[in-house]
């Protein structure tokens, strides 16, 4: 335990927080939308949280929390793209990491439709932050499908981790996982990291 700890809270100092994500690299490929997402510890702990979060409540809620992440999260970067103004889009992000790190640190159970209804909600401020960077051409809908295809790839990395830790009868490292993200998502937001 202490030694994941301490490999999580590195890779926490070594990657930097996305903050609203202006100008943040190309956005003009593919290849540049693939690697957003994974240049900002907030989006890999919250993309991994979904994961994490859908394979401990398992069931339907295993493919749908990731599905309903990605649609929104693509719809939100269109209304970024757009120009429409959403407020609170850092707290937001900051507090996905939060939330999601209880979810998981707590194990909670919440219905089907409520869990979809807060993935939802985070996904749209996690997209609206990629789309403000996005231009409305050929390039930047390849750049889409690179940040959604990470954001999957993430998704499934959590709950390849969430399942593979529970068969091995190590359920309480996926929570102490959590409850780690809940910590460096709380430094994120107070600036401490």
């Amino acid at each position: 335990m202490i030694r994941l700890f301490t490999v999580i809270t590195f890779l926490a100092f070594g990657m930097a927080p996305a903050m609203a994500h202006i100008g943040h690299g190309a956005t003009d490929s593919f290849t540049s939308g693939f690697g957003h997402p994974l240049a900002g510890i907030d989006h890999v702990m919250a993309m991994v949280l979904v994961g994490m979060w859908a394979a401990i409540k398992g069931g339907r809620a295993l493919w749908a929390g990731p599905v309903v992440f990605v649609g929104v999260m693509l719809f939100g970067s269109v209304l970024g793209m757009q120009g429409i103004p959403l407020p609170f889009v850092d707290p937001a992000i900051f507090a996905s990491v939060i939330t999601l790190g209880l979810l998981v640190a707590l194990a909670v159970d919440l219905p089907l439709g409520l869990t979809a209804a807060m993935v939802a909600v985070f996904a749209l401020f996690h997209g609206y932050a990629h789309g403000t960077e996005v231009s409305e051409t050929a390039r930047g809908i390849a750049y889409m499908a690179g940040f959604a295809l990470a954001t999957a790839a993430l998704h499934v990395l959590g709950i390849g981790f969430a399942v593979g830790m529970t068969r091995l009868g190590l359920r309480s490292v996926v929570r102490f996982a959590g409850a780690v993200c809940v910590f460096v998502g709380a430094g994120m937001f107070a600036g401490l990291m």
